[in-house]
């Protein structure tokens, strides 16, 4: 991936895999200190070799589904559980949101205003 940074915006740009990949490379920049915006001019499907290997890997994989996901920017007072109830109707669901957000997510009770993570569908 190739990274450009200018006054505070980082542009990605280059071929990823899949769309996990392309949400997980944007989410991460926007979540570092001192960026502001994230261009993402990420293109999926890069037709390499070893793209290739790995989407037929992943497409073998039993039991997964399609990658979709929303984001949420975290308010003052939020935790992964309030988060969950909003998203799923049920504060025990916190570890779907979780597992959607590590590594940059290290622990499920530090989250911070204006962090942005990911929620699966």
């Amino acid at each position: 991936m190739k990274t450009k940074f200018a006054n505070g915006m980082v542009t990605l740009s280059n071929y990823v895999p899949n769309q996990e990949h392309k949400e997980k490379a944007v989410l991460a920049a926007s979540n570092i200190a001192g960026i502001s915006r994230v261009q993402d001019n990420l293109i999926l499907g890069q037709k390499s070799a070893d793209v290739v290997e790995a989407e037929k890997a992943e497409a073998e994989k039993p039991g997964e589904e399609a990658w979709e996901s929303k984001t949420y920017a975290v308010k003052s007072g939020d935790t992964l559980g309030k988060i969950a109830k909003q998203f799923y109707g049920n504060a025990m669901e916190y570890q779907k949101i979780f597992e959607a957000n590590k590594p940059m997510l290290p622990d499920p009770d530090k989250i911070y205003p204006g962090q942005v993570l990911r929620i699966p569908e």
